[in-house]
């Protein structure tokens, strides 16, 4: 079991995410409701990676210096003000607010979240708590959007964003009471030197974790963008698109689960080329798919491949992390996953618009799976 810092961490993590695994829904919803198009849904999509896509390697660099809490509390405060604005002003100018802010304030929390994670333990014992760490933003990743669905059909937009602005008051009173009781982070002398935001791409073994981080993340947020546009053009309910949402987290939740099983008994190799292999086939059977149930399903299956890898990438990016550095090179990991989910609406948005959505992710199927080739190549077997 997790340790009781660890246990509170995850929980404002929980309160947090619900925000932006809920918020996205909501967002996406309402303005489909309002008449956006695919495009334009795309791009508020795009808004919530795009600040933190700039400030990630910012914020790792500000933990390494100053510490842990005051990083979490501003995200936390973030997060609740992102979605009051389109509960108390229901226009899309309010989306575009709320999409940005709340992408850029979960940021601010999580990167000291993953920062403190990462000091509870060493070795076998930090790879377990990002395991704990994961199946908690799982649980959050199916119940935000569950909810946020709940909540629009029974309350609608404004009372769904008023729901989600609830979540994360916990999270603030909280950190306002210094709970939970933080590592204490001493700042390395390399910290205060200024770097170039690339020069960590100089480490050969960083490379190539950010570049399957990257691919996981690929794999992730076409699903986030990929749900509500294909439910709405099918006419699904928000209830039943949520729900394909939740599947998804669930099995993030039930793969990690066993995590610590799956380490023990399957090679790291093994692990990463299964989980981007069974993405790519996932990718490749979406488009024919109607029925909301056959689409829960083939959720759930790309949720089991894709929540394998995370946490075990999130321990090896701590093993190589260069001395005095844990935090910048977490903002970096960040900063490129949140390039990926700025690029994937913006591109899938619009060509999927013109092209159609067969062939934007066949092409994505055929790409994760050539991922799993490059993992046999690059990750040793051990």
């Amino acid at each position: 079991m997790p340790s009781a810092t660890l246990t509170a961490l995850i929980a404002l993590g929980v309160a947090n995410h619900m925000v932006l695994s809920g918020g996205r829904v909501a967002v996406t919803l309402d303005a489909l409701a309002q008449g956006a198009s695919p495009a334009l849904v795309g791009v508020l999509m795009a808004l919530f990676a795009l600040l933190p896509m700039f400030f990630s390697v910012s914020a790792g660099r500000l933990v390494d210096r100053s510490g842990l809490k005051r990083p979490m509390l501003w995200g936390s405060i973030g997060c609740a003000v992102a979605v009051a604005v389109p509960a108390l002003w229901p226009t899309l100018p309010s989306l575009v607010f709320a999409a940005s802010l709340s992408g850029f304030s979960f940021m601010l929390f999580q990167v000291p979240a993953q920062r403190a994670t990462g000091e509870l333990g060493e070795g076998p014992e930090r790879a377990k708590n990002f395991s704990w760490l994961a199946m908690g933003y799982s649980v959050s990743g199916f119940l935000g959007p569950l909810v946020a669905g709940f909540a629009i059909d029974g309350l609608g937009f404004r009372g769904a964003f008023l729901v989600l602005a609830l979540m994360p008051l916990f999270a603030i009173a909280a950190l306002v009471r210094d709970r939970p009781r933080l590592p204490a982070i001493v700042p390395h002398p390399d910290a205060a030197e200024p770097r170039a935001m690339f020069d960590l791409l100089r480490h050969a073994a960083l490379r190539r974790i950010f570049l399957l981080n990257a691919l996981f993340a690929l794999g992730w947020d076409l699903h986030t963008v990929f749900v509500p546009i294909y439910g709405s053009q099918i006419g699904l309910s928000a209830v039943q698109i949520g729900s394909i949402l939740s599947a998804f987290a669930a099995a993030t939740f039930v793969v990690r689960l066993g995590l610590p099983w799956v380490a023990r008994h399957v090679r790291d190799q093994q692990v990463l080329v299964f989980a981007l292999c069974g993405a790519g086939l996932v990718y490749l059977a979406f488009p024919f798919v109607k029925s909301a149930p056959v689409l829960a399903a083939l959720s759930f299956v790309l949720g089991l491949g894709l929540g394998l890898g995370q946490p075990m990438l999130m321990s090896l990016l701590h093993e190589h992390a260069p001395v005095g550095r844990v935090g910048e090179t977490v903002g970096m990991r960040m900063s490129m996953i949140q390039t990926m989910a700025v690029a994937v609406p913006l591109v899938f948005g619009t060509l999927g618009g013109t092209l159609g959505l067969l062939p934007m992710f066949w092409a994505v199927g055929v790409f994760l799976g050539g991922g799993g080739l490059y993992v046999r190549r690059v990750v040793p077997q051990k």
